[in-house]
């Protein structure tokens, strides 16, 4: 006779893989029981270098043991590269003003200066 009850589900919590590199995010999931994929690059996951940029479902979600998590990953740029990648914040290319502030003063008018003193400019 076959039981109509279902046997319980072991759950685990994810893990937080975020910046990890694609092989170690890999190792992880793995030791936690869970399967990986990635809709950009599925061969990412076979030891690329890249690091991991988002995952779904977020740490510490409760999920059954054997899910999948989905993982999105993005190359860090070298030293010296600029810009490089595709996610996360950036700094401008342009450091804007100065930091005394000078720069952004207007430039001293020409000419003789309040009370006939002369102005070199």
């Amino acid at each position: 006779m076959s039981s109509l009850v279902p046997e319980p589900t072991e759950f685990v919590l994810v893990p937080r893989l975020l910046g990890l590199m694609a092989m170690d995010a890999v190792t992880a999931a793995q030791e936690k029981g869970l399967a990986t994929e990635s809709p950009d690059d599925p061969e990412v996951l076979e030891g690329g270098l890249d690091y991991v940029v988002r995952q779904y479902p977020e740490p510490g979600a409760r999920v059954p043991h054997g899910a999948v998590l989905t993982l999105w990953f993005d190359t860090w740029p070298d030293e010296g590269d600029e810009g490089g990648g595709g996610t996360g914040v950036r700094e401008p290319l342009d450091p804007g003003p100065g930091a005394s502030g000078l720069e952004r003063e207007k430039p001293e008018p020409e000419g003789d200066g309040p009370e006939g003193v002369a102005v070199s400019g």
